[in-house]
């Protein structure tokens, strides 16, 4: 931080020197007893010289030469760090790779390593509200479980399905997992991690670890175990840190701080960002030196030259006096960072936090509606995945197509189009294939879904039948598989393609 720190405004400094020369100018001098008693009788000059002695430290001018030197570096904006860019996440993508072995069946962490690391996964992208997670799975091979994705929910049901008995192969592939993960953390925009969730690390996968590792993100290994296992081999991998799983939150925090000290040292090198300005940080000291002033006995002249600098509050808001020392786009911050989205997308002036703020906390059709209002590929794209969020497909393959039009290279835009037009093409063959509702009649409190593909007929659903009465998407949920199985079958199906 300390290297970083400069001043955004630094043609500002140069009243520095000018305050202190003032301010040695202003400031009372000591005077000889003798000079001011020349004139006067000595009895009378003994008299009048009432304190005399007295050593007086410091004067009003003190502090406000101090508060006026303040507002300057204020005024010249200190910064060591950068904005962060609303379009993107807010904290660095991370990609958990979970070893699924016999031996993390072991139940010396109760249920057993497996099911303690599938808890910790959780609550790991439960507390990561707003970031992207991918996860994979690996033994003798490695697969992808699951791309990176916002909602923990899809993590969370891909994890109850994953034992040892879905892994093709047995054994100790890390490596494979790593050079899949390094391919989908080329997707993101943003800079990430690597999360290696395991309890044993196989010697022969440290030169696949060690190579370009000041290149590579930085590798995080949470061991799932107790205390007492250790993995001594970790020790000689550069760019990694080695977490202990503990029974509290613990090690959940250490792994965050990694992943997002990573995010921070990658937005500093990111120049198409603007240095965020600190100098707001030095209003509340000059606030403090300002109440000195009214002292009794103190000058109150440059005090009300200094209020009159102040900009007083441009309304009263229901908030009250933070009013006076907050911006709104400040106390949405404030809530952004408490978690409290829907109030920060409420307080946000910024036109682009307010959109992602929606986003994150689950308002995608008002999301949309504040991604529209932007002419970039990265808000047309964002607009598409809040219209897939909200379940509107086609809306969000036209985002997609937007956002390519501005920018055809955007690879972002192009695997999302790729997405939401697959999710269309099942919709539509599903609603072909599906009761077209001609031998049922259609009367005044009856449901008809949209059918602009064209495909087959409107699908039409009495109201009173409980059963029938759901959407597409409540149909797909409503599917009873098993997930171990599902995830089994294709891991086979994928082990066999890569052996060809």
């Amino acid at each position: 931080m300390l290297s970083l720190f400069h001043f955004i405004r630094p043609e500002w400094l140069i009243l520095l020197p000018v305050i202190l020369v003032l301010w040695w100018i202003i400031r009372p001098k000591k005077q000889a007893p003798e000079l001011l008693t020349q004139g006067i009788a000595p009895h009378l000059a003994k008299a009048l010289l009432v304190g005399a002695d007295e050593k007086r430290r410091f004067f009003p001018i003190d502090t406000l030469a101090l508060a006026f030197a303040l507002l300057t570096i204020a005024v010249s904006g200190p910064t060591w760090s950068r904005v962060p860019n609303p379009l993107l996440a807010q904290t660095a993508p991370l990609i958990v790779s979970l070893k699924v072995t016999p031996s993390m069946e072991t139940d010396d962490l109760q249920p057993s390593r497996l099911e303690r690391a599938s808890f910790k996964i959780q609550d790991l992208v439960a507390r990561r509200t707003g970031a992207q997670t991918a996860l994979f799975a690996y033994a003798g091979t490695s697969h992808r479980v699951a791309p990176l994705t916002q909602d923990p929910n899809i993590i969370s049901s891909y994890l109850q399905g994953l034992s040892p008995a879905v892994m093709p192969i047995d054994g100790d592939r890390a490596d494979l997992a790593l050079a899949q993960a390094e391919i989908e953390l080329a997707r993101s925009e943003s800079p990430g991690a690597h999360l290696f969730v395991l309890d044993d690390f196989n010697p022969a996968n440290v030169n696949a670890f060690s190579e370009n590792a000041d290149e590579r993100a930085p590798i995080v290994f949470l061991i799932a175990g107790p205390s007492t296992l250790e993995v001594p081999q970790l020790g000689s991998i550069p760019n990694s840190s080695v977490v202990h799983m503990t029974v509290d939150d613990k090690d959940l925090n250490d792994v965050e701080r990694k992943v997002l000290s990573a995010y921070r040292k990658a937005l500093l090198d990111d120049e198409t960002q603007d240095w965020n300005d600190r100098g707001w940080l030095f209003a509340w000291p000059v606030a403090l030196l300002v109440l000195l002033t009214f002292r009794r006995g103190w000058t109150m002249q440059w005090a009300v030259i200094l209020l009159l600098m102040i900009p007083l509050p441009r309304a009263a808001h229901a908030d009250g006096i933070k009013d006076w020392f907050l911006t709104q786009d400040q106390q949405a911050w404030r809530a952004y960072q408490n978690k409290d989205f829907s109030k920060a997308a409420e307080l946000f002036q910024d036109p682009e936090w307010q959109a992602y703020s929606l986003y994150i906390s689950g308002q995608y059709e008002e999301s949309a509606a504040a991604y529209g209002r932007f002419d970039t590929a990265e808000a047309a794209t964002n607009q598409g995945m809040a219209y897939l969020r909200h379940r509107k497909y086609r809306d969000g393959v036209r985002s997609f197509e937007k956002a390519l039009e501005i920018d055809p290279n955007y690879e972002v835009a192009q695997h999302n189009l790729e997405v939401a037009q697959a999710i269309v093409k099942f919709v539509e063959s599903t609603q072909a294939q599906s009761d077209t509702g001609e031998d049922t009649g259609i009367g005044a409190d009856d449901t008809v879904f949209d059918n602009e593909s064209g495909q087959g007929e409107d699908m039409v659903i009495s109201q009173g039948d409980e059963a029938a009465a759901m959407t597409d998407e409540q149909w797909m949920r409503s599917v009873n598989t098993n997930v171990g199985e599902f995830l089994g079958t294709r891991f086979r199906l994928e082990a066999s393609e890569a052996s060809e």
